[in-house]
């Protein structure tokens, strides 16, 4: 049945998949497919395309091939195949049919279901997964816990992440890399410091992994000392920074040192990487002199990106525009806005129409930055309206003021400062008639200027 499937069908694949289905054609029993000729992972990891793993997989299905060998391996492979191209939803599909074919999911499985789970936000799936995996005895499973872990916290879940991390008395480096990097991600940068210090009071000793999460951490406090301090831990993990481990911990370091207003060291660090930058170390530099005021350098990053002969990517852009914006830059920004589409195929997304329309009104060109937002391919964002409410307040424009504040008081009706704003602008044109308007209109709606108040902080 099988050989003459594939004498059909074999010219209507791609020459990688022809030579690896003939491969299969004289495997008809259980023990054939577990020997030497079996090559069913070496073809799914040749896949580099979705196209050709949907056409394997559909002639898999045609074949019968996971009907008459029902092994949890297959399917993992193939669920790891589309999870790794980017294809998560076909992933859990493949793991829905698993399930309803009864095959019992391993401790492979369960870790790249999650995975999937996490990729596509199916969040109601993966706490599925976690009761099928408890019931199998396999939630204490290194890969299959920290896969538990991630989840809840990439479901803004910390609790629960926390209390399947707590569970396990035994737990392996990979639930505390789960913990910290949602913690950290979760903007609970002093929590994951603490759980980072817990860590090696335990005595493990952190990895890439650990340490991309806590400098991470570090970066958000703006934490000089503690800076320094992990400096010396991040060049202990990486080993020299050779290999991409050892480049990703060195690109979030030069994001620390940004983070915390030093661009003198995050440059001292980047220096050293002379021979393993890539595009996330160009753009943390960019951004980080964006951030910190330093246009000049910035751009002149940017160049030298250029003439490197690194490819920008949609971040980097970011970082460009965030530096044009701090430099009043209006002819620049216009033209690397431009040069996303035109020259490098990217699409601008909310961040960097942000950036523009920032700029523009900046510089009280309002016409264009109605013309801007007009334009826009997505509906602006509350952050673009209150970017141009604060230029609209800065010129004192009543006409764009009014208009700013109708698609604010829209998307987020119970926002006070969009009327205080409002009013503040009506009374630097001495129309006290519409400051009492608004007055009686936030009476009526029962809004309430939020007082003002400081909050000291420190890190023990």
């Amino acid at each position: 049945m099988i050989s003459s499937f594939l004498r059909r069908r074999r010219h209507s694949l791609p020459s990688a998949v022809r030579r690896t289905l003939h491969t299969l054609a004289p495997l008809t029993t259980a023990s054939d497919f577990h020997g030497p000729s079996f090559s069913l992972p070496t073809l799914l990891s040749s896949s580099t395309c979705l196209r050709d793993l949907s056409r394997f997989h559909a002639h898999l299905l045609r074949i019968h091939f996971l009907f008459t060998f029902p092994y949890a391996v297959h399917y993992n492979n193939l669920i790891r195949a589309y999870t790794r191209l980017e294809a998560p939803g076909r992933g859990l599909s493949v793991f829905i049919l698993m399930s309803r074919n009864d095959v019992r999911p391993d401790c492979y499985t369960v870790p790249i279901v999650v995975k999937a789970a996490g990729q596509r936000l199916e969040f109601a799936l993966g706490w599925q997964v976690h009761g099928i995996a408890i019931k199998l005895g396999l939630e204490q499973n290194e890969f299959c816990e920290s896969g538990f872990i991630s989840l809840y916290c990439k479901a803004g879940q910390i609790e629960e992440a926390r209390k399947v991390f707590d569970e396990n008395p035994e737990r392996k480096i990979g639930s505390w890399n789960a913990i910290l990097s949602g913690l950290a991600q979760g903007g609970r940068a002093k929590e994951a410091i603490s759980m980072f210090l817990e860590m090696k009071r335990l005595g493990f000793i952190p990895d890439d992994v650990s340490m991309v999460s806590i400098t991470s951490a570090c970066g958000a406090l703006g934490e000089l000392k503690l800076a320094l301090q992990l400096h010396k831990c991040v060049y202990q993990a990486a080993k020299g920074g050779e290999g991409k481990s050892g480049v990703l911990m060195l690109n979030s370091m030069i994001d620390m040192y940004g983070k915390c207003g030093r661009m003198d060291l995050a440059n001292k660090v980047f220096l050293r990487m002379q021979r393993t930058r890539n595009v996330s170390s160009w753009t943390s530099m960019i951004v980080g002199y964006g951030c910190n005021g330093l246009v000049r350098q910035a751009l002149d990053s940017f160049s030298e990106m250029l003439r490197a002969g690194v490819v920008p990517n949609h971040v980097t852009f970011v970082g460009v525009l965030t530096a044009c914006v701090h430099g009043g830059l209006v002819q620049e920004g216009r033209h690397y806005f431009g040069m996303m589409k035109r020259v490098y195929g990217i699409a601008p997304n909310q961040q960097h129409y942000g950036c523009l329309i920032d700029l523009l009104g900046r510089a009280g060109l309002f016409e264009d930055t109605r013309e801007v937002i007009e334009t826009m391919p997505m509906k602006p964002n509350s952050v673009i309206f209150g970017c141009l409410m604060g230029a609209c307040e800065k010129f004192g424009n009543v006409l764009m003021a009014e208009w700013v504040a109708k698609h604010l008081i829209e998307l987020e009706p119970w926002n006070d400062g969009v009327y205080v704003v409002l009013s503040n602008i009506y009374a630097t044109r001495g129309l006290w008639g519409e400051v009492d308007r608004i007055r009686v209109v936030m009476k009526e709606r029962e809004l309430a200027k939020v007082p003002g108040y400081s909050l000291a902080s420190c890190l023990d």
